[in-house]
């Protein structure tokens, strides 16, 4: 995607909250309308859609739905396409994260940890490929530094984004050239609103970071940015966002 495009047409899934929420703050800011995608944030995503509407009418949308179930990410792909006629670019970061230590994976857990993360970004941009070829377009996926160096009692999260890391390669061979795919891999940016980083392990984390400090929402939503609207010539990688950690865990 190139910045000759007045009002580039983003869908970010998973946006109604957290570090989505912040994506979708950054590229409105930059001039984008924004399709905000969300499963059962529906009260945060509709809060999120009226501030941008407030700044600017007409330029942010919402569209629910579970990407991990059979069709949905067509459904929501052409819910997209029909909001104002065109998509420049997609950021998949709608994503599950929960332990499923060995001995305890199910299918309904399968079904989550790999819907989320890797089965609803590839329908997803397999279904919007298409317009975004149309548009000389960009994906965006939010993977993990997890994906290379894998989590403890977290076997199927990180198969899920060792699969969508791999997943971003493989699509920017199949989409070139029209089409960019970029990832994002964040460290330790926000954690778990559930509990599942005790203190004591956060510290820990934090000490193996580089910068010793947690990072922002932000520094993830200005590195979306950057990949989206300032990075023409950049396609095929995984930009990693995580302070140094993943320089030496």
């Amino acid at each position: 995607m190139t910045q000759q495009t007045p009002q580039p047409v983003i869908l970010v899934t998973g946006a109604a909250r957290r570090v989505g929420a912040s994506i979708a703050r950054t590229l409105h800011a930059a001039g984008g309308r924004l399709c905000l995608h969300y499963r059962n944030s529906a009260d945060d995503a509709r809060s999120l859609a009226a501030e941008l509407n407030a700044l600017r009418d007409d330029s942010a949308c919402l569209i629910g739905g579970d990407l991990g179930e059979d069709g949905v990410p067509e459904r929501v792909a052409s819910a997209a396409l029909t909001q104002w006629g065109r998509i420049d670019g997609l950021v998949n970061n709608a994503s599950s994260f929960f332990p499923t230590p060995v001995g305890s994976i199910d299918r309904l857990a399968w079904a989550d940890l790999m819907g989320s993360n890797l089965k609803g970004p590839l329908f997803l941009t397999q279904a919007l490929a298409p317009a975004l070829r149309e548009s000389r377009g960009c994906v965006i996926n939010i993977v993990d530094i997890h994906a290379e160096r894998p989590l403890r009692h977290y076997p199927l999260y990180c198969a899920a984004k060792a699969g969508l890391a791999g997943l971003t390669r493989a699509l920017a061979l199949e989409l070139a050239p029209h089409v960019r795919v970029n990832g994002v891999s964040p460290g330790p940016i926000e954690w778990p609103e559930d509990g599942q980083f005790p203190a004591e392990e956060r510290e820990q984390i934090i000490r193996h970071t580089l910068l010793q400090r947690e990072g922002s929402p932000d520094d993830i939503a200005r590195t979306v940015r950057f990949l989206m609207l300032d990075a023409p010539y950049i396609t095929g990688q995984i930009l990693a966002v995580d302070g140094g950690r993943s320089a030496h865990l």
